[in-house]
């Protein structure tokens, strides 16, 4: 029967020696897959964070594509205590005067004034009038006021009506007021006994605020409007009335907004040397740390940069003749943009609309295309995308190549372990037939071992 004890027949450490010959077999191998993975873990970080940082720059430049950017106007009140304005594109440039004689207000009744909200009034049926529209609300005999407030409320038929009660210094009264402002929206109500007048009684109403249009005057002539959010008396132009004096006058300018942009383009240029930077250390060389960037020499980074500056140096929209140049904007010696403020003050001032076709000309427009140019990189399915595919079917790879490498050697093993027993089965043996031929010769007659 031969030997199969690992080292019994030679007395060495086979495992331990098969162990260490498969490690160094294996471990160069594993070391450069590490480093790859790793390598390939830390180009799919900086491309994320250079997803991000792209996509936040489109953020920043989606406004340089849109007209209203450019064609939109603000409004300047003399006198803020009487209304506030809020512009559309639609609006027209000018000065107008404004004067609030009344505020719209809804109309308010109140019931006969109670002693006691929790105590039944009586059965019966209330109908209740907004304007044009009614709606019926039935009065059980133990309902109290308070029941009634809460089933008009509660209504699922109510038509714009709100209840509520006020106690004063004669009793608690049901106050009901209209939803809704203006002459139109005038609240009646109406009681229907089951038995008695008690439910007639208390719903004999006091007009306690009588419904009231908006009235004011622009530039002298008289507008009137059921509600205190006037719209477009003004073209463009809506009104919020919060108080009124006759004698008042309140100066209402409208111009252009050339702040909505100048921060426009202020915000591109600061997001463009944002997103520079950003690529400058993912793709530089730092010679104080003597270390590369993560994707120093990346195709993508240089795609990014040559497209994006093609688009700074060349014309947009569709004057052929304008630059970014033009308009006080100018590219560093480092790559970055700086604003002469003086300039582009002047430029916005005197010829808004062209600056605007220069930004935002359909296909042609400065902002378009540079839109463009970063949404081909970061939306679905884009550049970034395909090159994060393509990092992550390299990592497969390794995967791949690991469990092969895992498979060979295990087979290596297997291979060392029976070729060391086969050895140590060899040796063991030998010894044994050692051994025997000595015993034999010390039994020779007249021979003597030396041992």
């Amino acid at each position: 029967m031969g030997l199969t004890s690992l080292g019994v027949g030679t007395g060495m450490d086979i495992g331990g020696i098969v162990t260490a010959l498969v490690n160094a077999e294996k471990a160069p191998k594993e070391a450069k897959f590490n480093a790859e993975e790793g390598k390939i873990n830390t180009q799919i970080s900086a491309l994320g964070a250079l997803k991000s940082a792209m996509s936040d720059f489109l953020e920043k430049i989606k406004p340089l594509s849109d007209a209203k950017t450019f064609t939109g106007f603000k409004s300047t009140l003399s006198n803020k205590d009487f209304m506030t304005a809020t512009v559309d594109p639609t609006a027209v440039a000018g000065n107008y005067k404004v004067i609030v004689e009344q505020l719209a207000e809804s109309h308010k009744l109140g019931s006969t004034a109670v002693t006691d909200v929790t105590a039944p009034i009586g059965s019966g049926s209330l109908s209740l009038t907004v304007g044009s529209e009614s709606f019926n609300v039935a009065v059980g005999a133990d309902d109290s006021l308070q029941d009634i407030m809460k089933n008009i409320n509660a209504s699922k038929d109510n038509v714009g009506v709100t209840a509520t009660i006020i106690k004063g210094d004669n009793g608690a009264q049901l106050v009901l007021t209209s939803n809704k402002t203006g002459e139109d929206n005038v609240v009646q109500a109406s009681a229907t006994d089951d038995a008695g007048t008690a439910l007639s009684d208390t719903f004999t109403m006091t007009e306690l605020q009588p419904a009231k249009d908006a009235i004011l005057y622009v530039d002298g002539l008289k507008v009137t409007s059921d509600s205190n959010e006037v719209k477009n008396a003004i073209t463009g132009i809506n009104l919020t009335l919060t108080d009124a004096n006759k004698d008042k006058t309140t100066t209402l300018k409208i111009e252009p907004n050339r702040d909505s942009s100048k921060t426009a383009i202020k915000d591109f240029v600061n997001s463009y040397n944002e997103l520079m930077k950003t690529m400058s250390s993912m793709s530089g060389y730092d010679p104080k740390t003597k270390k590369a960037g993560v994707l120093q020499g990346d195709s993508v980074i240089r795609g990014v940069q040559n497209q994006m500056r093609s688009v700074l140096s060349s014309t947009s929209g569709g004057d052929s003749s304008m630059m970014l140049a033009n308009l006080g904007i100018k590219t560093t010696q480092t790559g970055s943009l700086e604003i002469d403020d003086k300039k582009l003050d002047e430029v916005l001032s005197k010829d808004i609309n062209a600056v605007s076709d220069f930004f935002s000309a359909e296909k042609t427009g400065f902002g378009t295309r540079m839109k463009d140019v970063t949404d081909s990189y970061v939306k679905t399915g884009g550049i970034l995308d395909s090159r994060d595919e393509s990092l992550d079917t390299q990592l497969s790879r390794i995967t791949d190549s690991r469990e092969t490498l895992t498979l060979k050697m295990k087979a290596y093993e297997a291979r060392l372990l029976k070729q060391y027993n086969a050895m140590d089965l060899i040796v063991g043996q030998m010894n044994a037939q050692g051994s025997m031929l000595t015993q034999r010769l010390d039994s020779l007659p007249g021979l003597v071992s030396k041992r």
